[in-house]
């Protein structure tokens, strides 16, 4: 069984920031039998020497997120749950984010604890109000309601929105709650320093942002939560509660491994991502297709929408599955099958002049079925 999407322009905003390098490729093979990693394994994942994780957990990603401690999960949703079910009692308060990731809620829900949202400015920027996060504590506070945790995605994976971190850590701080920030599109795409930010947890996505093969990412933590995240088992005390004992134990790791070398480079370059995809933004809206979300842009991730590509698709045969016919057929993959009125898409993977043939294509597109 093969992916038949071999050479075609990758614009999906799950995958760009995913795409393995050569060195990763080639570790994937070497690695893909079941447990291969454990060969060396004394009882703790963080402690394997060969293949390196010991130096990688505890030397390479700290520094690279400038972070006390580290550990790996299998992607940012399973790190959100388990920082909200060691920190959180139940049925108290998470606030979010207004455009927080589903899983977000999941990870809450599993916990048994409370969500409260904060709002946002609405269409077409959806940007997050960041004196929500006040306001609602307040709120619950005159309930007798207790919150535990605030939590900002940053970028949310809808808009790619940056919300002001420092904001709400100044709100965190005043009322001694500490924050969580959900980098899963940012970390391995742009420079992230947790301390400058001032936030007391990130977690970050290995196969949405750092070119490994998923499932796979970490949890990212200030030294003062170490004996409450990664609390020992008192039947097996080498073992770590919250992460089941290990977690990641196969191929993703390795891809992790062997493609850092190259993501710890492409973050210098994150400038000239936002560039290309603030122009990417301009061409498009000549077309007439709007770009939503923040304006500027400042991430590669972005919707659009199209009162003109809906409307074909209600004459078309293939309905609302023609955008994405029509673009494949150009050699360019990554629109949802069956969006036309918004749809997602990424900047980050396409050269400058690959995305010049992905506008030429929507031009294309919206002149074959003119009126």
């Amino acid at each position: 069984m093969r992916r038949k999407v071999k050479g075609l322009i990758n614009i999906n905003p799950l995958q760009t920031g995913g795409i393995l390098t050569e060195e990763a490729r080639k570790a994937l093979l070497e690695w893909c039998d079941g447990y291969s990693i454990c060969d060396f394994c004394k009882g703790r994942l963080e402690e394997i020497e060969n293949p390196p994780i010991k130096r990688f957990v505890e030397e390479e990603l700290p520094n690279f997120v400038n972070a006390d401690i580290v550990r790996i999960t299998h992607g940012a949703r399973e790190g959100m749950f388990a920082i909200m079910h060691a920190i959180c009692e139940k049925g108290s308060y998470v606030i979010v984010d207004a455009n927080a990731h589903y899983s977000t809620y999941l990870a809450a829900e599993r916990c048994g604890v409370e969500i409260a949202k904060t709002g946002n400015s609405g269409y077409p920027e959806y940007k997050i109000i960041e004196s929500d996060y006040a306001n609602l504590i307040e709120e619950l506070k005159k309930k007798g309601k207790k919150v535990s945790l605030l939590v900002l995605t940053y970028p949310d994976g809808n808009y790619g929105n940056l919300p002001s971190v420092e904001k709400v850590v100044k709100i965190a701080r005043e009322y001694d709650l500490p924050v969580l920030l959900n980098c899963a599109y940012s970390v391995g795409r742009m420079p992230i320093d947790m301390k400058k930010l001032g936030v007391d947890f990130l977690v970050a996505s290995g196969h949405k942002s750092m070119a490994a093969c998923g499932p796979i990412g970490f949890i990212a933590m200030r030294r003062e939560f170490a004996n409450v995240i990664a609390k020992k088992s008192k039947y097996f005390p080498r073992k770590e509660v919250e992460f089941l004992g290990c977690t990641v134990r196969g191929a993703p790791l390795i891809t992790l491994m062997a493609s850092f070398s190259h993501v710890k480079e492409r973050v210098k370059h994150w400038d000239e991502q936002v560039e290309k995809a603030r122009w990417f933004s301009r061409e498009m809206e000549k077309l007439g297709i709007k770009q939503l979300g923040e304006k500027p842009h400042s991430h590669d991730l972005m919707q659009f929408e199209s009162e003109e590509l809906f409307k074909i698709s209600q004459k078309h045969k293939r309905r609302g599955y023609f955008l994405y016919h029509e673009l494949k057929k150009r050699g360019i993959w990554g629109i949802k099958p069956g969006l036309t009125k918004r749809f997602k898409l990424s900047t980050y993977a396409a050269s400058k002049e690959e995305l010049k043939i992905v506008i030429d294509a929507f031009k294309d597109i919206l002149q074959a079925y003119k009126a």
